[in-house]
């Protein structure tokens, strides 16, 4: 109210100051014809004339400072309207389509800010990994994780750096490509309105019975879904509110897998599973791995979730510390003095699946000269 007061007391004040301008002006005007009048350099037509010409050339500037308000207002709302033109704009189609690729996701010294902001959260990861490797990336809270999975999947554009799917930048391909090429379950699980079956094929008009299916059964939740009422025609509401926690994030697993991406990125896709559904949860990981020969990066703090992965990748302040195979970083973590956080320690000592031996990268630093061992 104060600043609407005060800049009230402004435009009244310019438009007041205006006028008395006006009115300054147009008697000075007559006076000085009318000096001229008596002095026989000038006729009364003149006088008269130079008057009215006066008021005329004045009336402008005070119109345009009485509808001030509407031209600032017409001014944003252009303003408003061509951002809007261009955020709807469709994307203009690269000149050739790239294939699905199948070899390798490359991070070239990546450095990840939030939208809208400078601080970097993540600061110049690299690293490369071979279609059917299951990469755990790991660390503690507020370490980067989720910040570098948004980035590794297109949906924070990166500050600094590349990430490159079989050489090619993300911004290579087109949304509706890229898309098909990658899975992606975020901490928390966003379900639309519809039908169990459109979230699953993420509301593709085209989609068949059998590659819906193919999903849910490699997510483990095919059988789950046939015990809901309407089976796959269930509709589950606004954000999926029809549904328990451990439902919605097995089904948001089905959509991330739906397809056969190249490239699965889940954060945290474990959080709300019971036994059955993180064994659902390691099958499913194991099955994209070695059947679809695709990527999995897999986020989380319970080691259920790492069994079925073969590399591993440890963030501490948003860098990268340590890169390589699971049971030579976990190796490491174990034998650092004092112990290690409950996120890795447990992981290190969990069961693990056998994996073919990989030689470590040689520009990753050592995990004991980089941080101590309690921060990751």
């Amino acid at each position: 109210l104060k600043d609407n007061i005060r800049a009230s007391d402004v435009y009244a004040n310019l438009g007041s100051a205006a006028k008395v301008l006006r009115f300054i002006l147009q008697s000075g005007m007559l006076g000085i014809g009318a000096a001229l009048v008596v002095s026989d350099q000038a006729s009364g037509g003149v006088m008269m004339a130079s008057s009215i010409l006066m008021g005329r050339a004045l009336a402008p500037v005070e119109l345009a400072l009485g509808s001030w308000k509407q031209l600032v207002a017409a001014r944003q709302g252009i303003a408003r309207l061509r951002d809007i033109c261009k955020a709807t704009a469709k994307p203009e189609a690269p000149p050739v389509a790239l294939p699905r690729p199948y070899r390798e996701l490359t991070v070239q010294e990546l450095t990840v800010a939030a939208p809208g902001t400078d601080r970097p959260i993540v600061h110049n990861v690299s690293f490369s990994i071979k279609a059917g490797t299951g990469l755990a990336l790991l660390g503690a809270s507020a370490s980067g994780k989720t910040s570098l999975s948004k980035a590794l999947v297109g949906i924070w554009p990166a500050l600094q750096g590349t990430v490159r799917l079989d050489g090619a930048a993300l911004d290579q391909w087109s949304n509706e490509d890229l898309g098909r090429h990658i899975g992606y379950l975020p901490q928390d699980v966003a379900l639309f309105d519809g039908s169990i079956a459109d979230n699953i094929c993420r509301f593709d008009e085209n989609a068949s019975s059998d590659s819906i299916l193919k999903a849910a059964q490699i997510a483990g939740v095919h059988d789950i879904i046939l015990r809901l009422p309407e089976g796959y025609a269930t509709r589950i509401g606004q954000g999926g509110m029809s549904l328990s926690a451990g439902q919605r994030q097995r089904v948001g697993l089905a959509r991330a897998v739906y397809g056969d991406p190249f490239l699965i990125v889940l954060d945290e896709p474990n959080a709300n599973l019971d036994t059955d559904g993180e064994n659902a949860l390691s099958r499913a990981i194991q099955i994209m791995r070695q059947q679809n020969q695709s990527i999995v990066i897999v986020i989380s703090h319970r080691p259920s979730a790492l069994n079925a992965l073969d590399m591993a990748l440890v963030l501490y302040e948003g860098k990268a510390i340590a890169f390589g195979p699971c049971q030579e970083i976990f190796a490491r973590v174990a034998g650092a003095k004092p112990p290690a956080g409950p996120a890795v320690a447990h992981a290190a000592a969990a069961p693990r699946v056998a994996a073919p031996a990989q030689a470590p990268n040689p520009n990753v630093r050592s995990l004991r000269r980089a941080a101590p061992a309690e921060s990751v």
